[in-house]
C-alpha cells in the first residue's frame, strides 16, 4: 500500500511548476487524473531536446514529470466539458491548477462554487504571484521569478552577475511547495472533515531557499557579497583548482581545517595569524585559495577526494551531468527508473527522493499520451 492509495487529484496544470507538484503526489500512489486541452494538451508536451518526441505530443519536458498519471482531454469552455468536470470534482480529493489567478472563476470553477459540490475539496492553486495583490495578474515564468526574488542578484562573481541558476529552480520549488501543501491540508482533512484551498506563488516558495543569505541582511544588516563558487560561512570552503581539473572542500570545521594542512602539507599555516582563526581565514581567503591550490595541483583530483576523504575532511568532484546522474551511489539509491512507454520506448525518469519503509514510492506507470483515458 501506498500513503495515498484512494486519493483522487485533478491535475489541471501545465509546464513544470503544476505537473512537479502532481507527479510527487503520483508516485506517493494518489490517482492523478491529468485534465488537458483536447488540442495539444500540455504545452510540455512540445517541449525538449527530441523533435520526434515533440511531434508525437510526448516532448521530454512532458516525460520527466507525469509518471503515474492519467490523460483525460476536456473542453472546459462547453457545457458538456463543464458537466463531465463537476462530476469529477464530486468524487475528487485534490485539485491542483496553474492558471493565472481568476481564470478558474470565469470558467465557473472558482473554489467557492466548486466547494459547495465537494466540501471535502482540497483546491491548490499555483501561480507566480499569488491570487491577490499589486503583481497577482502579472505574467509570470521561472525567468522573471528569478529576477524579482534576488536569486540572480546573489548568484555569480565580479566577473558574470546577475547570473540566473542553471535550471528553473523557482518553479521546481514552487511545486514541491504545492505538493508539501497538499499533503500538510490532507492530514488536515483526516482530522477535521474540511477541504480548503491553497494559495501557492512562485515568488514566495523561493525566497525562504535563501534563508542564511536573507537572515544576514534581515537580521545582521549585512549585504550579500559575491563569491562565486566559495562558501561565504567558512574558508577553505569552495571549489580549488587541481592537477587535471577542480575539487570542491569544505574545511568549515576548525579541526578539518588543521587535517587539511597536515594532508596536503603546509602545518605551518595552522599557526599563520591570518589563517589561523575562522573569521581571519574568510577575511583572507584571497590569499589562502592561491596557497592552497599551489600544494593540491601536485596531484589528480581523483587523489584528493580519496585522500581527503579519508581523513574526514569533505571533498568531491564535480561532475558534468551524465556522470551525476549514472553514479553508483544514485544507481543504488534508485533514484532514476526506466519505464517502457508505447510509440516511444523505454525512458528514465525520477523516482520520488524519499525513501520510506513502509510505503516505498515507485514509478508504476508511464507517463500517458494525451486522451489516452478519455472515454467514449
Amino acid at each position: 500500500m501506498k500513503i495515498l492509495e484512494g486519493v483522487r487529484v485533478l491535475d489541471m496544470t501545465n509546464v513544470l511548476a503544476g505537473p512537479f507538484a502532481a507527479v510527487h503526489l503520483a508516485l506517493l500512489g494518489a490517482e492523478v487524473i491529468k485534465i488537458e486541452n483536447p488540442i495539444g494538451g500540455d504545452l510540455a508536451r512540445k517541449l525538449g531536446a527530441s523533435r520526434e518526441l515533440n511531434r508525437k505530443l510526448m516532448g521530454t519536458s512532458f516525460l520527466a514529470q507525469n509518471s503515474n498519471k492519467k490523460s483525460v482531454t476536456l473542453n472546459l469552455k462547453l457545457d458538456e466539458g463543464k458537466e463531465i468536470f463537476r462530476k469529477l470534482v464530486r468524487t475528487s480529493d485534490v485539485i491542483v491548477e496553474n492558471f493565472r489567478p481568476g481564470v478558474m472563476a470565469r470558467l465557473g470553477f472558482s473554489y467557492e462554487e466548486l466547494s459547495t459540490i465537494n466540501p471535502r475539496l482540497i483546491y491548490c492553486a499555483i501561480s507566480g504571484f499569488g491570487q491577490t495583490g499589486p503583481d497577482a495578474l502579472k505574467p509570470a515564468y521561472d525567468q522573471i521569478i528569478q529576477g524579482l526574488s534576488g536569486v540572480m542578484a546573489i548568484n555569480g562573481d565580479e566577473r558574470l552577475n546577475p547570473l540566473r541558476a542553471g535550471f528553473p529552480v523557482c518553479d521546481t520549488v514552487g511545486g514541491l511547495n504545492a505538493a508539501f501543501a497538499v499533503m500538510a491540508a490532507l492530514y488536515h482533512r483526516e482530522r477535521t472533515g474540511e477541504g480548503q484551498f491553497i494559495d501557492i506563488a512562485l515568488l514566495d516558495s523561493i525566497m525562504p531557499l535563501m534563508g542564511w543569505v536573507a537572515a544576514n541582511l534581515l537580521i545582521g544588516k549585512q549585504q550579500p557579497v559575491l563569491m562565486g563558487n566559495e562558501n561565504f560561512t567558512a574558508a577553505p570552503s569552495g571549489t580549488f583548482r587541481t592537477r587535471d581539473g577542480f575539487i570542491n572542500i569544505a574545511a568549515n570545521e576548525q579541526k578539518q581545517w588543521e587535517a587539511l594542512t597536515d594532508v596536503i602539507g603546509i602545518p605551518e599555516l595552522k599557526t599563520d595569524p591570518r589563517f589561523q582563526a575562522r573569521d581571519t581565514r574568510k577575511a583572507n581567503r584571497r590569499l589562502l585559495t592561491p596557497i592552497l591550490e599551489e600544494r593540491l595541483a601536485q596531484n589528480t583530483t581523483a587523489y584528493w577526494v580519496e585522500t581527503l576523504n579519508g581523513k574526514q575532511i569533505p571533498s568531491g568532484e564535480i561532475l558534468s551531468l551524465e556522470e551525476a546522474l549514472s553514479q553508483p551511489q544514485i544507481q543504488h539509491r534508485g533514484t532514476i527508473q526506466s519505464v517502457d512507454v508505447s510509440d516511444v520506448g523505454p525512458v528514465k525518469v525520477f523516482n520520488l527522493s524519499a525513501k520510506f519503509q513502509k510505503t516505498p514510492a515507485n514509478v508504476d506507470a508511464p507517463p500517458p499520451h494525451l486522451s489516452e483515458h478519455t472515454e467514449g
